[in-house]
C-alpha cells in the first residue's frame, strides 16, 4: 500500500490545486459579469450637457455636445466586419462654450480617409471615455502620415493641442462627412474566465488519468 501512497497523494493535491482554480476562474466570470453589466448602465444612462469640470472618474458618461470641428484630426488604424479595415477619425472640437476637446466621430473606410473634412457644426450625443489601447507592444505613431494605432487621450489632446477629454460619438446631428459613429460597447472587454475555467478543469482531468495510469503501472510491477 505505502507504494501507491505518494502518487495518490501527489495526484489528490494536483487535482484539488487544478479544480480550485478552475472554481476561482468561475468566481472571477461572475465578477467580471457584474462589472460589464455595471458599464452596461453607465452607457445606457441619460445624457447629460458635459460638464464643466470632467476628468477620468467619469468614464462611460453619457453626454450632450455641441460645436464645430476645426478640419484637424488623427486617423486611428481600425476595422470593421462590414467594411474591413480602415480609420477612426479624432477631430479636434471647439465646443459652444469654447473648449477644445477631442471628438471621436466614428469609422471611414480605407479609401475614404483622405477625403475632405473642412469644419463643420455638429450636435453630439456620445460618452466619455478614457480607452486602455495602449500596451507594451503598440507601436508608436506615425506622425508623418497621422496614423496611429491606439487612442490615447493624453498623447493626442497633446498632438491636437485639446484638452485630455474623449467624447465617443453615438449619434451626430448635422454633416458628418461620411463618418459612421461607433459608440462605447462592452463587447471590446475581454470577459474569458469561462474558457480559462474549462482549461484547469480539462488539465485536472488529465492529471488524475495519470494518476490512475501512474498506479495501475506501479500495481503491474508487483507481479
Amino acid at each position: 500500500m505505502r507504494r501507491y501512497l505518494f502518487p495518490l497523494i501527489l495526484g489528490v493535491l494536483g487535482c484539488a490545486i487544478l479544480i480550485n482554480l478552475g472554481l476561482w476562474q468561475l468566481r472571477r466570470m461572475d465578477w467580471k459579469e457584474g462589472m460589464l453589466a455595471e458599464i452596461q448602465s453607465r452607457i445606457d444612462a441619460p445624457a447629460v450637457p458635459l460638464p464643466a469640470e470632467v476628468d477620468p472618474s467619469m468614464k462611460y458618461m453619457p453626454v450632450t455636445v455641441s460645436g464645430t470641428t476645426t478640419g484637424n484630426e488623427i486617423d486611428v488604424l481600425s476595422g470593421t466586419k462590414e467594411q474591413g479595415g480602415g480609420y477612426q477619425v479624432v477631430s479636434r472640437f471647439i465646443t459652444d462654450d469654447g473648449r477644445a476637446i477631442l471628438l471621436d466621430r466614428g469609422f471611414v473606410p480605407q479609401q475614404d480617409r483622405h477625403a475632405e473634412r473642412g469644419p463643420t457644426r455638429l450636435l453630439i450625443q456620445g460618452n466619455l471615455h478614457w480607452p486602455e489601447e495602449r500596451g507594451e507592444a503598440t507601436p508608436a505613431p506615425n506622425l508623418d502620415e497621422n496614423i496611429w494605432f491606439a487612442r490615447d487621450v493624453p498623447a493626442m489632446a497633446e498632438t491636437l493641442d485639446t484638452l485630455p477629454i474623449l467624447v465617443v460619438a453615438s449619434f451626430v446631428q448635422g454633416d458628418a462627412q461620411g463618418v459612421e459613429p461607433i459608440p462605447v460597447a462592452i463587447e471590446g472587454i475581454p470577459n474569458n474566465h469561462l474558457s480559462y475555467a474549462a482549461q484547469w478543469f480539462l488539465i485536472a482531468v488529465a492529471w488524475a488519468g495519470m494518476t490512475v495510469g501512474l498506479i495501475w503501472r506501479i500495481r503491474q510491477r508487483k507481479y
